[in-house]
């Protein structure tokens, strides 16, 4: 049983910024030289989430879409008068979504479906700089 930990940076824009991170998540499975078992996916960050969906225009239009009618940008949020960043949408959305996904492998591959990809979606409501932690376990 062997664990291998490896990270990378994304520049999101904010406001449900979509990024396919598949091939990054991929590297570090390959990196790690395990052959099977988790490799586990985590955003470093309160205002973003993690999932898998086709990375394809309209699927990911329709995603934006159904958050913005869960979760509205022009609520009213009792964090935004806590702090007065007028993010209190993106905390929501986030814990919703989550911040991670355990994701198995085998052969040194990610098994998921040929039409899924992973994807990070940055509900903030600014750009930012965001950490992803990839940790692989497995033999």
């Amino acid at each position: 049983m062997g664990v291998y930990t490896e990270s990378f940076q994304v520049k999101t824009k904010g406001f449900c910024d979509a990024v396919d991170i598949t091939e990054q998540v991929q590297k570090a499975v390959f990196n790690s030289g395990l052959n099977q078992g988790i490799a586990l996916v985590f955003i470093a960050g309160s205002t973003a989430g993690l999932t898998t969906i086709e990375y394809e225009s309209g699927a990911i239009s329709d995603l934006k879409r159904t958050i913005e009618e869960l979760v509205p940008q022009n609520r009213e949020y009792q964090h935004n008068y806590r702090w007065g960043d007028g993010n209190g949408f993106s905390h929501i959305r986030s814990a919703l979504i989550q911040t991670d996904l355990s994701l198995p492998f085998s052969g040194g591959k990610l098994l998921i479906g040929t039409w899924q990809q992973i994807v990070l979606l940055d509900f903030d409501n600014r750009s930012r700089n965001r950490k992803v932690i990839v940790q692989i376990i497995g033999e």
